[in-house]
């Protein structure tokens, strides 16, 4: 099993159960808070799946970019790309990390772009923080006739033991990764959805890892208190777990796992 690297207000799948719900919009919105955090400890996207996720598309729009981690990928793909985030803090720190990328505030149910202005909309990590029945056509608004909708999530690896136990102490979900195909139905207008799935490791020093924790939602939302036990937690499980004795930089594995879908030419 795997688990969502932002679960949020979640559901049993530890998918938001519920995006229009005020507690989520608000989780959703938390990580201005932690901006740099974010981008410091979230980690990229894999070159070759964020490839697949777009095909042949030129100009691509980042919905809910945050601060640009999937932007850094299709910057590197010589694509043209536009960023649209809800959160001003997440796009300053956009900025600061792939300059001279368009920065739009808005959301995925009130796209800030003319008809058929893209060839590809991607959301990395945030689709499951749309309200589908208003976002679906907006996207397919925004998109041109054969543009493509694609979506991706990182999900740390927990067959990993020590990983298992740190989402534990991370009060994290078991994530719909088995489910995503039902997750992720877009439906009419689109067309049928298409997997691939790439596993890869991160390497990355301890105070990054304790990074990731701090730029949660659920961590970023805690009380003082709640947080200086989740910190401490972790560190006594990075100081003592046999799999981690001794060792300077940790070997984080993730799943990558992208969906697409197209309009109708």
């Amino acid at each position: 099993m795997r688990m969502h690297e932002d679960a949020g207000a979640t559901s049993g799948h530890g998918l938001v159960a519920d995006p229009a719900d005020p507690a989520t919009r608000e989780s959703a919105r938390s990580f201005g808070a932690a901006a740099s955090v974010y981008h410091r400890a979230r980690p990229g996207y894999p070159a070759y799946a964020i490839a697949w996720l777009i095909g042949d598309a030129t100009r691509v729009l980042d919905l809910g970019a945050g601060t640009g981690k999937l932007t850094e990928a299709l910057v590197a793909l010589d694509r043209e790309v536009i960023a649209v985030d809800p959160v001003e803090e997440m796009l300053d720190e956009l900025e600061t990390a792939v300059p001279g990328v368009p920065r739009i505030l808005g959301t995925a149910e009130d796209i800030p772009l003319g008809d058929g202005a893209v060839d590809a909309v991607v959301a990395g990590q945030a689709w499951h923080w749309f309200i589908p029945s208003r976002a679906i056509p907006e996207i397919a608004r925004v998109l041109r006739p054969g543009g493509v909708l694609g979506l991706a999530w990182n999900s740390r690896d927990i067959r990993a033991d020590w990983l298992r136990q740190a989402g534990e102490i991370m009060h994290e979900r078991r994530d719909a990764s088995t489910t995503f195909e039902t997750y992720v139905a877009v439906g009419p207008p689109f067309g049928d959805i298409e997997e691939y799935t790439v596993e890869w490791v991160e390497r990355m020093s301890r105070r990054r890892f304790l990074d990731l924790v701090r730029s949660r939602s659920y961590y970023i939302t805690a009380s003082g208190a709640e947080q200086d036990g989740t910190r401490a937690a972790l560190e006594t499980l990075l100081e003592t777990h046999p799999d981690l004795a001794g060792a300077d930089e940790l070997e984080v594995p993730y799943v990558t796992h992208c969906y697409r879908t197209r309009l109708p030419g």
